[in-house]
């Protein structure tokens, strides 16, 4: 008796040491092993069997496909039967429906064995069924919430385009069904968010969380490192920048306060930002209300000017002329490239349509200098709309770009700028002259200067930090630096025809 109730005893703790297939059923629950494919072979192999799952079209989702009678599966997967089982010489079948959220898409789980299916190897099968219906109904919630943020995200992405091109009407309408009131304000500061690409859905949802429903979010579609967000609240700005402590490796770099009209510019001011965040402490920065040349100009003079130079496209129908307008300021400020994937259209849409506006102009965005020019033009236009820079005395007849850039206040301004080259024993100063003269093109100047275009490269770059603006890559800062070169005759004027009275196809004298 006694050895008999040893061997029992040593019977019962292997017993409670060997898991039951309830338990191993269960560990498939655990996150880390929540797999159909798993549970199906699981099945399989402790029925002894072969099990297949497929779904309402007849994919095999898991297991070994078997031959199966289809009017049989077509009744389980209708509803009208909800389980079927046959026998023959080669074995036991046994057909369950499997229950999904959206009752169309029901699915047929078949298990196939040499034994009869007794009580146990039911009640495997059973619990195994209640098993794949709650993961295949997590599966589908988790797919269903990963589809509205996907859908969210892409209304957000739809806002902000309409933003860029200034039809802040249509965004104002979008936003309303699913942010109301988001939008319901005259400006808003624009914050770009620099970090790791790998670790951007999480800043998102960061971003999401600390400005609530005060803000738009959205991945830029330019840059997979950059998250952009457009704030109607004050407490953004700072909420922001908690995240930029919190977040070690992450960058902000915030716009002044603009017009819903003028997110572009603010957007541009925010990525320009990010150059002076980089070497600040604290790893943020908001763009500096530094003297801009247009504020040095005369406004009257900068209005009359900027309505002719612009006036080839007044001929347009309103709505291809903002369209044009917008892509093209776009256009100045990024590459082609960006601009498109900012704008949601191809880069030879954005092409085409510049080159559009470059032929209405007649003129060619390939010259610095002209694209410094018609930068000045169309950022006046839409301070103009936004109804900014409207005093002002009569303007003189015919004002030219010459006029513009001779008055005393932009003069000093422009030595007091470029000024702070002088003091480079490298002559950063001639390098970058000649560098906006062979229109960016580090080559071209290398060749003027009889210097390696690495060398021209270098001395842009260093001349970056020195003049607080970003040169290597186009935009309002590089334009504000040709404009000094402009005003102090270090560079020729460019040539626009309707900037010239004495040429043929410019307007007659009125």
């Amino acid at each position: 008796m006694a050895g008999q109730e040893g061997g029992l005893g040593r019977s019962r703790a292997a017993d409670a040491r060997t898991p039951t297939w309830a338990q191993e059923l269960l560990d498939h629950l655990r996150p880390t092993g929540r797999d159909v494919r798993r549970i199906v072979a699981w099945l399989a192999e402790t029925l002894h069997g072969t099990a297949s799952l497929q779904d309402h079209t007849g994919t095999l989702v898991a297991g070994t496909r078997l031959p199966l009678d289809e009017g049989l599966v077509a009744d389980i997967l209708a509803g009208r039967i909800a389980s079927a089982a046959s026998a023959d010489e080669d074995g036991h079948l046994r057909l369950v429906r499997i229950e999904q959220p959206n009752q169309a898409s029901a699915g047929v789980l078949a298990v196939a064995r040499p034994a009869p299916f007794d009580r146990r190897a039911s009640d495997i099968l059973t619990h195994t069924v209640q098993v794949l219906e709650l993961l295949l109904r997590a599966r589908e919630a988790t797919a269903a919430v990963r589809r509205l943020k996907r859908a969210t995200s892409d209304l957000r992405l739809a806002i902000l385009q309409l933003l860029m091109v200034e039809d802040t009407v249509s965004a104002r309408r979008v936003a309303a069904g699913l942010w109301p009131g988001l939008l319901d304000t005259e400006t808003a500061c624009v914050y770009v968010l620099e970090g790791d690409a790998a670790e951007r859905d999480r800043l998102v949802e960061e971003c999401l969380g600390v400005t609530g429903d005060h803000a738009l979010v959205v991945r830029c579609p330019a840059l997979d490192e950059h998250v952009i967000i457009v704030a109607t609240a004050d407490a953004a700005g700072e909420a922001l920048r908690s995240l930029v402590d919190r977040n070690p490796g992450t960058l902000l770099g915030g716009s002044s306060p603009q017009s819903l009209a003028r997110t572009a510019t603010a957007y541009g001011q925010a990525v320009s930002a990010l150059a002076v965040a980089r070497v600040r402490p604290d790893k943020a920065a908001v763009y500096a209300e530094r003297h801009h040349p247009e504020r040095l100009m005369d406004p009257a003079a900068l209005r009359e000017w900027t309505a002719r130079l612009l006036r080839p496209l007044d001929t347009l129908p309103h709505h291809t002329r903002a369209e044009l307008l917008a892509t093209t300021r776009l256009g100045l400020e990024f590459t082609a490239v960006s601009a498109a994937k900012v704008l949601g259209v191809s880069r030879n849409t954005v092409r085409a349509r510049m080159e559009r506006v470059e032929s209405l102009l007649r003129t060619d965005f390939t010259d610095l200098t002209v694209r410094a020019t018609v930068h000045l033009a169309l950022s006046t236009q839409v301070s103009l709309a936004d109804g900014q820079g409207e005093h002002g005395g009569t303007p003189q007849a015919r004002t030219r770009l010459g006029d513009l850039l001779a008055g005393p206040a932009l003069g000093t301004w422009a030595q007091e700028l470029l000024g702070r080259l002088d003091g480079d024993a490298r002559d950063l100063r001639r390098t970058l002259r000649s560098w906006i003269a062979a229109g960016g093109n580090a080559e071209r100047a290398a060749q003027t200067l009889a210097v390696h275009a690495q060398t021209v490269r270098e001395h842009v770059r260093s001349a970056e930090p020195v003049l607080e603006r970003r040169l290597i890559a186009s935009g309002s800062d590089l334009y504000e630096v040709v404009l000094a070169h402009l005003a102090t005759g270090e560079l020729e004027h460019p040539v626009l025809l309707r900037d010239n009275p004495g040429h043929p196809d410019a307007p007659v004298h009125g």
